[in-house]
């Protein structure tokens, strides 16, 4: 952190040239079904989780989005603003596959390119050759190359700042397929049209902090002293935002893979206790197979439920030893399921494991029974890595072959390994989105 400032002092606001440049694809899931089918484009299209009516729309289109059909709303919902809405399932190969196009043809820009989800990464351009023709020229430059080299019908909006966080302001400004930067010469006009919940990790609750310290705007939290912003987080994070706001780089801290977990929203909402352990078993099995795929053990597990009367329940626990094989993971989060409420219809299931080890096998117990169970476990996955998911199973997921889906999510992705095995897992035509119908 390259700051003019002491410890927790006031800092000036950051007059250097912009080096980061913030990419997002528009309506990214609905874009990219778009690019691949020229009879859906222009049209409301929506892809959900499920096309169900209640199933919850992930990613409406650009011209689903005018009519006020909003990520989060229910099919149902938006049909009714729309009843002749186009809705998808999801087709995470696809989705993949452009996300690595795209990250091909960042990387000719600059090496340092950082994926931040499926729709979003970072770029940095600070000591490279394109910094130099400056980064409007080279945006304009990466929009063509785009709708050129992976699809016509896809657009971006592009952000430029002198820090990761206004870079992602400003490529949110005039979407879609803007180009903007956000600089000390018009950091106070940007701000000025916003709210407090425009910004990025400022939500109800963050809002109601600065509003009990009298900052009720973007401009009073930017003019706020470090002391204030300290008294209304009551933590260091009020100096992150300090800082942030004023165009100084602390986001780019990577703070590594913190868990791996899967969940299943229920079809059946009633349903009973062998569905759920049946259910519990399969999101066990998916999650300890990406573990061990990215070379992983875990010392924790947690089991989450979600109730449909809005409630929630979650309960983890911590080994002193690394569980690496599905049938001890499994066994752990049933006994954590054991202890949740009883009576109540389950609205989604979650496991996770956390705690994370790296490279496992130095870790684990060496005894013979535990190198038996490592080598039966790493010879079933790859068994089900060849011939498809789930050949081998455990006795009671017979009958869940269509449960639990492989499903790509706009979450944060602090690496890439995960999309690098995913790619070398999965093959798909390029030609699909060539524009044919």
């Amino acid at each position: 952190m390259a700051y003019p400032t002491n410890l927790l002092g006031a800092a000036a606001i950051n007059r250097n040239p912009s080096p980061i440049m913030h990419i997002d694809l528009n309506s990214c899931f609905a874009t990219i079904e778009q690019q691949a089918n020229t009879l859906l484009r222009g049209k409301p299209i929506a892809v959900a989780a499920y096309t169900t009516p209640n199933g919850c729309i992930l990613a409406p289109s650009v011209e689903a989005k005018k009519l006020g059909i909003k990520c989060g709303m229910r099919v149902r919902e938006g049909r009714q603003l729309c009843p002749n809405l186009i809705v998808l399932p999801p087709d995470p190969r696809k989705y993949r596959f452009i996300n690595r196009k795209l990250l091909q043809l960042f990387r000719a820009y600059t090496p340092t390119v950082e994926v931040k989800s499926i729709d979003e990464m970072n770029l940095d351009f600070g000591r490279t050759l394109a910094y130099k023709r400056g980064l409007h020229t080279v945006g304009q430059e990466i929009k063509a190359a785009i709708r050129r080299d992976v699809g016509e019908w896809m657009t971006v909006s592009i952000g430029i700042a002198t820090n990761r966080f206004l870079a992602k302001l400003a490529a949110n400004l005039h979407k879609p397929d803007g180009l903007d930067e956000i600089n000390a010469a018009n950091l106070r006009p940007v701000l000025a049209r916003m709210d407090l919940t425009d910004l990025f990790g400022i939500k109800e609750q963050n809002k109601k902090r600065l509003l009990r310290v009298g900052i009720c705007t973007p401009l009073n939290m930017l003019d706020a002293s470090p002391q204030t912003l300290l008294a209304a987080f009551e933590s260091i994070i009020g100096y992150y935002w300090h800082l942030r706001l004023r165009g100084w780089e602390i986001d780019d801290v990577d703070f590594g893979r913190k868990s791996i977990g899967h969940s299943h929203a229920l079809k059946n909402q009633r349903a009973g206790p062998v569905e759920v352990t049946r259910l519990l078993c399969k999101l066990t099995e998916k999650v300890g197979r990406r573990m061990r795929r990215l070379g992983y053990a875990a010392r924790g597990v947690q089991v989450a439920c979600h109730y449909t009367n809005g409630t929630h329940w979650q309960q983890r626990a911590l080994n002193s030893t690394p569980l690496f094989a599905s049938n001890d993971l499994y066994r752990q989060a049933s006994q954590l399921y054991t202890r949740a409420p009883q009576g109540k219809r389950l609205h989604s299931l979650a496991v996770s494991c956390y705690n994370l080890v790296k490279n496992p096998l130095q870790q684990l117990s060496f005894l013979e029974d535990e190198q038996k169970k490592r080598d039966l476990t790493l010879a079933l996955d790859a068994i089900n890595e060849r011939w498809g998911d789930f050949v081998i199973t455990p006795a009671r997921m017979m009958g869940m072959e269509d449960t639990i889906i492989d499903r790509v999510s706009y979450g944060s992705i602090k690496d890439l390994e995960e999309f690098v095995y995913q790619e070398e897992m999965t093959s798909i035509d390029p030609s699909v989105f060539a524009g044919s119908a």
